[in-house]
């Protein structure tokens, strides 16, 4: 479980920045995609663990074409802009190097992709169609990942240390999502009042 909800005032800002929301947003796809396909290499004695890793790459990029049709449907245009301080935050904190990398890499996995459900959950029912279906619709998926990576770490590391550096980053990453933030962005805190 996480440790905080998201603030208010984030949804709030998420209603007033549709179009940035869904820049983000498909941004976030790609490195979803990416990083699932990055981890494979740690698993390549484990064919069960590659397919899974594989299928999530699969569903995270066509959850990206899904988000570049909808700005087309939209007729919003697609804006990437520099990530915020969320991902690169939680980075930062990962042992650099050895075996626990790894455990911290899927850990951060499952709560990056814990906190896009919450997100999912709570945009949903606040958004204009034919955002809140589709945002209704990733629920599930982005639920079933985190849960994914969470089993992994279970089954490569002691369960002790999974449930230590599980602790370690949800307190981290709670901080990150009540900590007013210059810069909106679909992991972003809430924004800062002047």
């Amino acid at each position: 479980n996480l440790s905080c909800a998201t603030p208010q005032a984030w949804l709030t800002a998420a209603l007033q920045h549709i179009p940035l929301l869904l820049s983000d947003h498909a941004c976030c796809e790609k490195k979803a995609a990416s990083m699932a396909m990055s981890m494979m290499k740690h698993f390549y004695d484990d064919m069960a663990v590659l397919s899974q890793l594989s299928k999530i790459a699969r569903e995270e990029l066509v959850h990206y074409e899904q988000v570049l049709r909808l700005h087309r449907q939209m007729q919003i245009p697609f804006q990437p802009k520099p990530a915020a301080r969320y991902a690169k935050s939680l980075s930062a904190a990962m042992v650099a190097h050895g075996p626990q990398r790894l455990l911290d890499q899927l850990i951060v996995c499952a709560i990056i992709e814990a906190r896009s459900c919450e997100r999912f959950a709570l945009l949903a029912p606040i958004l204009p169609q034919p955002l809140s279906a589709y945002y209704h619709r990733l629920y599930a998926a982005e639920k079933r990942h985190a849960m994914v990576y969470v089993a992994f770490a279970s089954q490569r590391f002691d369960p002790a240390l999974v449930q230590t550096r599980l602790a370690y980053f949800l307190q981290l990453e709670g901080a990150l999502i009540v900590q007013p933030e210059a810069v909106f962005r679909f992991h972003s805190g809430p924004p800062m009042t002047v």
